[in-house]
Formats: structure tokens, C-alpha cells, sequence
């Protein structure tokens, strides 16, 4: 073995039905006193419990996907009149991005509350949009310090989302098999996420308000942040590159974006990465990788097709330049026009698999 890991630095509390204390103690621990709490108004009966144990000088309710920069220059500046020393973010990837930005600039310390399986609360990334065309980078100042999950904040996630969003935590363990720096606790941590979310996400998609819900959003949370701490270290590899320059480029939904491209790809790449292949499989429990994630999709009726979200047929034409240059050269299959072009137009119209 020869390679380099770095872990990032980071606090991480489980804390079911305990965030509004969990959440006071971490802003304590880090010294926090003027708290900006960002979170948008389809979160405020989430986030009010939370705000009333935490001393908040702003309340930013302007949370918009893709985080475009004219939203995140808004927020930026909010904070900075209202003298903000810490931010608070309850919400989905979109929320976590937008504290994301403000830190970006600041340097205030992020404490990420999810409600969503997004992620995004577990990696140093950014990403902001403007115009058609989204932009991300790494920076370990958006790192959040503190991370409080809480399965309770995530029983009236609805089930069409929670299988969307599962499903683009599960892309985050697929991606991290082979992204431009994977290594093997890449792999491994991967590897594991998918076990949880396989095992989690059948039992959040139709009830998730019993206690074999609890324990499955648990499980599935686990999934999501292992998949996150694995793709921050390897890197954004294909699947993410198609999906970042098609979000960015058309405004089509971040978690079903990512639900509709992950089976395509993994097609794409798993006949050229065997390691990888075997890997999924196990952690599905099925002989090949393909069959697992098929097999788990057919119990979830999950998103299946591009041109559903409002892509239209000739963008697949105009995303195919900015797409090709944006994947990584180690990808296991070498990409073509030809055969890049055949998997997005397969994506866009929800083709079954070969």
C-alpha cells in the first residue's frame, strides 16, 4: 500500500430528539454568543425549538438551491451587519451550502444541523451557481466544527424525498470507490455506507414516525455521514461532474438528479473497476453491484428519469463539452462523446439498465 489520508477535523453528535441541547452545547464549546440561525421558512417548526436554547442575533429564511451567488452575498452581508461570531444551519444541502458561502468569507464556525441526507454537513466543499453554471471548491474553512444529528428532525421528511436524498448519499460512497484521490479508508468507509443506507433506507421510505423508523433514519443517517466523510478525502469523480454541470446548468433538483445519474454510472465504471465492483456488491449483499443497487431501487421506486425534473432533450448536446472536461482522467472507463453521450440520453429518458 502506498497512499495519503487526511481526516478531517470534526465534532459529530447522534442525538435523537436532543438537538435543541445538543446544539446549545456545541455553540458553548465554541464560544459562539451571537449566533446567525439559517434556516428556511419550510424548517422553522425544526429550527424554533433549537433557537430557543441558543443566543440568535439573526434568523436568515432566504435559502435557495444551488446556492446562487446573489443569495449567498445577501447572506454574507446580514451576517456581517449583524456581527454574527458563529453560525447555526438547520436544514437540507442547500442550507448547510448557503452557511457554507457565509463561512467561506468569514471564517465563523459552522454548527450543521441535517434534515435532509445530504451530506454536504460532513465535507469541506462549497459550491455556488451563477448564471447556468455552478462552481465548487474545496476549502476547509466551510468544514462545519460541529455536525448534531437528530432522527427526530427527519420523521416528516417525505418519503419521495427521503428516497431521493438517500439515494445521493448513496452516489457519495459509489463516487468515493474510484474519485480523483480514493484511497482504501476511502473505500472502506464507503463500503459501509452502503450497508446503513441499504439497510436504512427501506425502512424510512413509506413510515418513518415509528420506532423502526427512528432506527432506520438512524441507520441511514450513519450511511450519509460515512458517505460524506469517504467523498470528502477521494474527491468528486464522475457521477458528481455530470450531476453538478446538469444542476447547475438547467436548475434541475440536487437530490433527484443524483437518484436518476447513480445506476447509470455505476453501469459506466464497475466493468472496469473490479475492486470497486466487488465492494458494492458485498455491501449490498448481491453478487454484482449493478443488481444490488437495482434490486434496492425497485423496493424504493426512486426518481428515474432527467427529462421528469424539467431537463430538456437538447441539453444533453450542450452539457456534453463542460461534462467532459470536468471528469476526472483516472475515471476507470475512458469517456468518449459516443459513449458519454449514450449514458446521458439513457439518464434523460430513465432507459433500463444493460
Amino acid at each position: 500500500m502506498k497512499f495519503t489520508h487526511a481526516t478531517l477535523p470534526q465534532r459529530v453528535v447522534f442525538a435523537a430528539g436532543e438537538s435543541p441541547a445538543a446544539v446549545a452545547a456545541e455553540v458553548d464549546a465554541l464560544g459562539g454568543s451571537k449566533v446567525m440561525l439559517i434556516a428556511s421558512d419550510r424548517e422553522k417548526e425544526l429550527a424554533d425549538p433549537i433557537a430557543k436554547e441558543i443566543p440568535v442575533v439573526l434568523r436568515h429564511e432566504e435559502v435557495v438551491m444551488h446556492v446562487p451567488v446573489e443569495v449567498a452575498g445577501r447572506a454574507l452581508r446580514t451576517a456581517v451587519d449583524a456581527g454574527a461570531d458563529i453560525l447555526v444551519s438547520v436544514g437540507g444541502g442547500s442550507t448547510t451550502g448557503l452557511a457554507k458561502a457565509v463561512a467561506l468569507t468569514t471564517g465563523l464556525p459552522i454548527v450543521a444541523v441535517p434534515t435532509t441526507y445530504a451530506g454536504s454537513e460532513a465535507t469541506n466543499v462549497w459550491g455556488l451557481t451563477e448564471g447556468e453554471t455552478k462552481t465548487t471548491g474545496v476549502d476547509d474553512k466551510v468544514l462545519p466544527a460541529s455536525v448534531v444529528y437528530d432522527a427526530g428532525l427527519l420523521t416528516s421528511l417525505p418519503g419521495e424525498m427521503t428516497v431521493a436524498s438517500g439515494l445521493n448519499a448513496m452516489a457519495h460512497c459509489v463516487d468515493s470507490m474510484w474519485g480523483p484521490r480514493a484511497d482504501p479508508i476511502d473505500r472502506a468507509l464507503a463500503q459501509e455506507g452502503i450497508r446503513a443506507l441499504a439497510s436504512g433506507l427501506p425502512a424510512v421510505a413509506d413510515d418513518s414516525t415509528g420506532i423502526e423508523g427512528i432506527e432506520g433514519i438512524e441507520q441511514t443517517l450513519y450511511g450519509a455521514y460515512l458517505a460524506a466523510v469517504a467523498f470528502a478525502s477521494a474527491g468528486s469523480g464522475m457521477h458528481h461532474k455530470i450531476c453538478h454541470v446538469l444542476g447547475g446548468m438547467f436548475n434541475l433538483p440536487h437530490a433527484q438528479t443524483h437518484a436518476v445519474v447513480l445506476p447509470y454510472v455505476l453501469a459506466f465504471n464497475a466493468p472496469h473497476a473490479p475492486e470497486a465492483e466487488a465492494r458494492i456488491a458485498q455491501a449490498f449483499g448481491s453478487g454484482k453491484a449493478g443488481a444490488g443497487l437495482a434490486a434496492l431501487r425497485k423496493v424504493l421506486d426512486p426518481p428515474r428519469a432527467l427529462r421528469d425534473y424539467g431537463m430538456p432533450e437538447d441539453g444533453i448536446a450542450k452539457a456534453l463539452g463542460s461534462i467532459t472536461k470536468a471528469i476526472p482522467d483516472n475515471n476507470p472507463t475512458v469517456v468518449t462523446d459516443e459513449n458519454l453521450t449514450a449514458l446521458l440520453k439513457a439518464a434523460w429518458a430513465g432507459d433500463p439498465i444493460n
